[in-house]
Formats: structure tokens, C-alpha cells, sequence
């Protein structure tokens, strides 16, 4: 039987995952620079051991009010196709080792900005986790209404 081992997160109480092969780190930071003209879903830039990460704030892509990126806010760094960047989420979670065979589409009851960033589900313990594409999580180009 084929596993998956994903990081897990949630926003706005709904439990959200990443491949963990995706993943660079999860941290707390509260010093972030604000990006004048930027997308809405930039939160602000941080310095991390001397690389500049862009904080995309996943409230935002998924269609809700923007987090105050005031005192520690949750970070997940992802590994992007280029450079590094932070999905500022509400609460981390843990990793979870996942049975391939329990993998669903997306429910036909998710619809808007979500239904555009999840590639499946998985339940876990009585919680639906929504799996993330990453791409499209940290694309703050892409249009959110």
C-alpha cells in the first residue's frame, strides 16, 4: 500500500496539507516588510538567515480576510519552482503518514478561490484534510473572485 506523508495546517478552522517533499521549514516570525503595490495576497517579506521570502497569506487565496501579520504568525516554507516562499497560515499541525487508496477528488460542494488550490482530500479522524497545490497557493497573479 502506497503512502503519502503530508504537512498539515489549518485556516480559518478548515484543515489544509502539503507534500512534506515540498516543504523547507515551518516557523514562527513577526518582523515582516510591507510590499507597496503589490497583490493583495503579499503580506510582506521577511528576512530569513539572509534569503528574502516572500509571505503570500493563504487567508487571502482562498477568498477570506487578510491575517494581521502582527506578533508571531505561522509560516510554512515552501519549496516553489524557483525561490522560496511562506504560506502564512493560522495554526501548523503535524505530519501525517497517508494510505494513497483513501485519496478523493475535490467535493463537488467546494467551490470559489478553494476549489481552484485543492487537488483532493483525505479524511483523517472524523476531519476532511484538503490537499493543497502548492503552485497554485503561493500564485498571487492568479484571480481570487
Amino acid at each position: 500500500m502506497a503512502s503519502r506523508q503530508f504537512a498539515t495546517f489549518e485556516v480559518a478552522d478548515q484543515l489544509f496539507g502539503v507534500e512534506v517533499h515540498t516543504v523547507q521549514e515551518v516557523l514562527s516570525y513577526n518582523e515582516y516588510t510591507p510590499v507597496p503595490l503589490a497583490p493583495p495576497a503579499v503580506g510582506g517579506l521577511f528576512n530569513l538567515r539572509g534569503q528574502v521570502i516572500a509571505a503570500v497569506d493563504l487567508r487571502v487565496q482562498l477568498g477570506l480576510v487578510r491575517k494581521a501579520l502582527q506578533g508571531p504568525v505561522m509560516n510554512v516554507i515552501l519549496r516553489g519552482d524557483g525561490e522560496p516562499v511562506s504560506l502564512v497560515v493560522d495554526k501548523i499541525g503535524e505530519v501525517v503518514d497517508l494510505d494513497e487508496a483513501t485519496f478523493e477528488p475535490p467535493p463537488d460542494t467546494l467551490s470559489g478561490p478553494t476549489r481552484e488550490l485543492v487537488v483532493g482530500t483525505f479524511k483523517l479522524d472524523g476531519r476532511l484534510m484538503l490537499a493543497l497545490d502548492v503552485n497554485q497557493a503561493v500564485d498571487t497573479h492568479r484571480a481570487t473572485t
